[in-house]
């Protein structure tokens, strides 16, 4: 059955360079995208030490993205040919390699975060690895950490930055009851920048009652944290994971008849 979103307001929260696919699913699915980037990708202080790293790629055994922001901040600093495995931590970073000619050999399946990579029999055994994590600057140190602890030697390609949009949110929380019926979020900075964006008050309040799509446990329990009180979980980070999520969202929020179409 196709997921029905007909006639759902869906506040599409990535940033606006990553936007238009999911948008169109949206679309496909009879729902109207909203698109509010709440999150811009730009260029670290500094990216000296990154692309030297980068450039020296045949000294490592893995690099490791983190997401498809890593993959294109980083691939034109990479030499034509790159032997070591090629990991990645979900499917929208998996495309992105595939995209760049870098097709990944390690990849999740089921659970797309840093938990699931670790997961993979293929990272067990990695003592005396030489391991780069190309990421954005900050974030977690789990797989740093995780891979030091079974004996790796751990280096960071920080490539890009994380920063809040300069955008007025008072259109938006102003018409919200009319316009947004449902909401997607893919990473727990997006979500934190929603609700600075937002406010602490009218604007906090309307989104804590709109039905929320996440794409990891991980992010359902940040997002229960804050104060969302209808979260779905998405079974990937993919557009059709997330749009069958909004489908479900939309059918089984309660006290919303307008959502009804």
């Amino acid at each position: 059955m196709r997921p029905d979103l007909r006639g759902a307001g869906v506040l599409v929260t990535r940033p606006a360079r990553q936007a238009e696919p999911l948008c169109h699913a949206v679309e496909a699915a009879g729902g109207k995208p909203i698109r509010f980037p709440v999150l811009e990708i730009r260029d670290p202080p500094d990216v000296t030490a990154a692309h030297a790293l980068l450039a020296d790629a045949a000294q490592f055994d893995l690099l490791l993205f983190v997401s498809a922001n890593a993959v294109e901040r980083a691939a034109p600093w990479l030499p034509v040919r790159v032997d070591a495995k090629i990991a990645a931590v979900g499917e929208a970073t998996a495309r992105a390699l595939e995209a760049a000619g870098l097709a990944p050999s390690l990849v999740p399946a089921g659970r797309f975060d840093s938990e699931g990579l670790l997961a993979l029999p293929a990272l067990q055994a990695v003592a005396g690895w030489q391991v780069l994590i190309v990421r954005g600057t900050g974030g977690r140190t789990l797989l740093a950490d995780t891979l030091a602890a079974r004996g790796a030697t751990v280096r960071h390609a920080e490539v890009y930055r994380r920063a809040l949009p300069d955008v007025d949110p008072t259109p938006l929380v102003r018409d919200w009851e009319q316009r947004v019926q449902l909401i997607v979020a893919t990473s727990n900075d997006v979500l934190d920048n929603l609700l600075a964006l937002l406010g602490r008050d009218d604007g906090a309040r309307k989104a804590f009652a709109t039905p929320l799509v996440v794409v990891s446990e991980r992010m359902a329990t940040h997002a229960r944290a804050a104060g969302f009180r209808c979260v779905v979980v998405a079974a990937g980070a993919g557009d059709t994971a997330i749009v069958d999520a909004l489908a479900e969202a939309r059918a089984h929020s309660p006290g919303r008849p307008h959502l009804l179409g």
